[in-house]
C-alpha cells in the first residue's frame, strides 16, 4: 500500500529497496527556499540498524503491513522454536536467528507477539519485563547486601546476567527485557 511522506507516523512500517524499515521519527522541514522535505530516522526491522533518510514532500513509499500475532512458545526443536496460534491454534517453526535476542528471554509456555510480515517473522513484542530462573551462579554470600558487587548468572535460556551476591542457584529473578539487566527476585 502506498502512503506519501506527509502520512508518516512513528512506529510505522515501511518497504524500502534496502529492506523492511519502522519509523523512529521524522520530522517535516519547510525551508525558505527549496521544497519541503521530510527528515526520517529509521530502524532495519530485521538487524536493528538505525539509518536517517531525507525524502522529498509528497513522495510515495510503499507501506508494509505487519500483521502482529499472540503465539505461545509450545517447545524447543533443535534450533528451532516451535510456537501455536492463540488464535486458530496453528503451530509453526521458527529458527532461533529469527528471534534474535527475544529467544533469550522466552521459555516454555510464555506467550510472546510475533510480528509477522508475509510469510516471514520479522520481530517479537516481549513484556518489559521477564520471570526466570537461576541455573548456575556461585553460592550466594549471607550478609553481603552492601558495595554493590555483582556476579554472572546463567539462567534456564542460557542468557547471563549480572546479579547481586545474595542470589543463589534456582532464585527466580525478573529480568528487563529491554536492557538484559536484572531487576529484583521474584
Amino acid at each position: 500500500m502506498a502512503v506519501t511522506t506527509n502520512d508518516l507516523k512513528n512506529g510505522m512500517t515501511l518497504e524500502l529497496p534496502e529492506g523492511l524499515f519502522s519509523v523512529v521519527e521524522f520530522q517535516h522541514v519547510k525551508p525558505g527556499k527549496g521544497g519541503a522535505f521530510v527528515r526520517t530516522k529509521l530502524k532495519n526491522v530485521r538487524s536493528g540498524a538505525v539509518i536517517e533518510r531525507t525524502f522529498r514532500a509528497d513522495e510515495r513509499v510503499e507501506q508494509a503491513i505487519v500483521d502482529k500475532r499472540e503465539m505461545q512458545l509450545l517447545y524447543r526443536d533443535g534450533d528451532d522454536y516451535v510456537f501455536m496460534d492463540s488464535v486458530s491454534y496453528d503451530q509453526i517453526q521458527v529458527n532461533r536467528g529469527l528471534l534474535g535476542e527475544s529467544a533469550s528471554y522466552l521459555k516454555d509456555g510464555d506467550s510472546a507477539v510475533l510480528q509477522v510480515y508475509g510469510t516471514d517473522i520479522v520481530g517479537v513484542d516481549l513484556p518489559a519485563a521477564v520471570e526466570l530462573s537461576v541455573a548456575q551462579t556461585e553460592p550466594g554470600i549471607q550478609g553481603d547486601r552492601v558495595s554493590g558487587a555483582r556476579k554472572p548468572a546463567t539462567l534456564e535460556t542460557g542468557l547471563v546476567v549480572q546479579v547481586p551476591l545474595f542470589v543463589n542457584p534456582g532464585d527466580r529473578l525478573k529480568v528487563d527485557t529491554r536492557t538484559g539487566e536484572y531487576i529484583t527476585r521474584a
